[in-house]
């Protein structure tokens, strides 16, 4: 710093945070401090309403540069560089080549070949999908639920035939059998066989040191509605489970960890989804060093001081595939889900996350379309060359906010960690129940904080598109948990979902209602107090909206009587009166009478004359303590809409 700097910086003389808190407090007058400013999130976390230096006391991995042990600031040295990775559904092996040749051409670095049926894959059936592709220059990426030992084995004599370079080629198997045990509720086999195929899958690459060969899916506690904190416990727990046995069968924990590849969700908490990547690289990297692993990089081994003869530190760094969520989607105005995808990609990217699939915006109800996929590719591609998001590495670094909230995910991940190491293990708890419980809770809990609006979900809980109608016959399946569960499960298995779906389905229903007989309408009578009124009938058109009714607004009434003549005369079937607490007391009586049953009335807001309007057979109250999702299906019934 040179002179002029400090010169600068001395006309501002620092503030303490003791003078910060009392000026915060006068502020408040009188508000609780804890109860306004801090927010208190699913993962146990109390965030705070600003971060200081002193925040950051005590955090030893602070000390750490980019590329170093244990990897909170990335594995790359510099830059951060990620690979663009789409998806594609394999039916037909040449159809599924020619797409990839097509986006390859398009920006995507990396492919993923999703086979939604097991068949073992030959060396042939791969010379018919990854013809023309470079693999030394295009990562390439298997999932399949079953058959991944055969794969894998034919993925080295395929690469053998090619005379492809060890040193370059970069894949990954998605040989998950735990995975598929917390899907399915059984393993494929038997978990002994698992574990010995594992080994077998592992021996059958050695020489290609670029091959992930076992998978850890975490998106699917992430899309099962878990928080930030159960993903990467359950996922740590998944991980430390398969150092354990395969290391029990001989292998050298520095052979085993470089090939496990972590896929995690990436949901719509910005901050916390960044910090989760930083803190699971962290996490994960103590956990192998615990194995003591070897390293087994080579004679030309270029691990720097982060290798010697008894310990490989390299071998700790996690590699990390991350995907767009589920969770958070909508079928309902689903352009907003690029929004959505936007925004998790770009916590994906700032989190260092090695590569990357943004889903296309209408993946949760259809096929995507070219230009869906289109869309998905090119958010990526704006990041990269626009936003140059790959020019920093760890951009994060540094921030009082990010860093300590990097530390308490880390924090609250390990107690579940070690409390699941403490009952035998993941397979153990999740025989037992407890990891299916600890999720089923945690998207209990989120569910009901759609349902009551505490988390919105703009198009559907908040803000709905008031003209939008789906005329399609959506499938059932759409509105239900994704249940894959095995006709033979040993035990319970985790759910995917999405924190929509209910209401969505309220909504469908209205619509297939209207197609059938008539959209219902809920008519605003606006009388009296302009403000109250005009606020109230903003909020009662976007509770009905959300529902699929039609909302009339209006902008006030001289008279109840002049009001209930226009409600009727509209032929309304819901008339929700709108105006101040202290003017209900007399004009919603009035207005009751004089509707006389022809349309169920509502009153907007909580008035304090709530039990007086109640005695004279007012019902029905709305407002923002109102459960929407119970509140809105007891309107459906109502109308007869099922």
């Amino acid at each position: 710093m040179n002179e002029k700097d400090i010169n600068l910086f001395s006309e501002f003389p620092p503030v303490s945070t003791e003078s910060w808190e009392a000026l915060i407090n006068n502020d408040l007058k009188g508000k609780d401090y804890d109860k306004t400013l801090i927010w208190r999130t699913n993962e146990g976390i109390n965030v705070r309403p600003y971060y200081r230096e002193e925040n950051l006391k005590g955090l030893g991995f602070l000390g750490s540069l980019p590329g170093q042990f244990p990897y909170v600031r990335g594995n790359r040295k510099s830059g951060n560089a990620w690979l663009i990775r789409q998806d594609i559904e394999v039916v037909d092996l040449l159809e599924a080549n020619k797409k990839a040749q097509t986006i390859l051409s398009k920006g995507v670095t990396s492919l993923g070949f999703v086979f939604k049926n097991c068949f073992e894959i030959s060396v042939d059936d791969l010379k018919q999908l990854l013809q023309g592709i470079c693999l030394e220059k295009t990562e390439v990426n298997f999932v399949m639920a079953c058959k991944n030992a055969t794969l894998s084995k034919s993925l080295v004599a395929f690469l053998n035939d090619q005379k492809a370079d060890p040193k370059e080629v970069k894949a990954s198997v998605n040989f998950d059998p735990i995975g598929v045990f917390t899907l399915k509720g059984k393993f494929c086999s038997s978990e002994t066989e698992a574990f010995v195929r594992a080994k077998e899958v592992l021996e059958s690459a050695t020489e290609y040191p670029g091959i992930q060969l076992i998978g850890i899916n975490g998106k699917n506690f992430n899309n099962a509605g878990a928080s930030v904190v159960q993903e990467l416990g359950f996922s740590l727990a998944i991980g430390s489970e398969y150092l354990t046995r395969l290391t029990e069968y001989g292998l050298n924990a520095g052979a085993v960890a470089p090939r496990i590849r972590f896929n995690f969700g990436i949901g719509g908490n910005y901050f916390m989804e960044l910090a989760k990547l930083r803190a699971a690289r962290m996490l994960w990297a103590n956990i192998v060093k615990a194995y003591n692993p070897k390293c087994e990089c080579g004679p030309e081994c270029e691990c720097d001081d982060n290798c010697s003869d008894e310990l490989c530190l390299c071998a700790c760094e996690m590699n990390i595939h991350s995907e767009t969520s589920i969770w958070n989607k909508t079928i309902y105005d689903p352009y907003v889900n690029i929004l959505r995808t936007e925004t998790e990609a770009m916590s994906a990217i700032l989190g260092g996350t090695d590569s990357l699939t943004v889903l296309p915006f209408d993946v949760v109800y259809g096929q995507p379309t070219e230009i869906s996929e289109r869309i998905a590719r090119n958010q990526q591609a704006v990041l990269k060359e626009e936003a140059h998001f790959d020019k920093i590495a760890d951009p994060a670094a540094g921030s009082y906010y990010i860093e300590s909230l990097t530390a308490s995910i880390a924090e609250q991940a390990w107690k579940l960690f070690l409390e699941i190491e403490g009952k035998g293990g993941f397979i153990a708890t999740f025989r037992e129940g407890f990891v299916q419980s600890q999720v089923k809770e945690m998207a209990s809990k989120r569910i009901k904080a759609v349902a009551t609006r505490r988390e919105n979900i703009l198009g559907v809980n908040q803000f709905p598109n008031y003209t939008e109608q789906i005329t399609d016959n959506l499938g059932s399946e759409v509105f239900q948990a994704i249940d894959q569960t095995d006709a033979n499960a040993e035990v319970e298995t985790i759910k995917l979902y999405r924190s929509a779906t209910q209401i969505e389905a309220l909504r469908y229903a209205t619509d297939s209602f209207s197609k059938k007989v008539k959209r219902p309408k809920a008519f605003m009578l606006t009388i009296g107090d302009l403000v109250f009124r005009k606020a109230r009938a903003q909020f009662a058109c976007n509770f009905f909206a959300v529902a699929g009714y039609e909302v009339v607004d209006n902008n006030g009434f001289e008279t109840v009587e002049e009001g209930v003549k226009a409600a009727l005369e509209a032929n309304a079937d819901l008339v929700v009166i709108c105006s101040s607490d202290e003017e209900y007391a007399a004009i919603a009586p009035a207005a009751f009478s004089l509707l006389a049953g022809k349309a169920i009335f509502v009153v907007a807001g909580a008035p304090a004359c709530t039990n007086d309007l109640k005695a004279v057979g007012i019902e029905n109250f709305i407002s923002v303590k109102s459960n929407l999702l119970d509140s809105l299906t007891e309107y459906n019934n109502k109308l007869g809409i099922k």
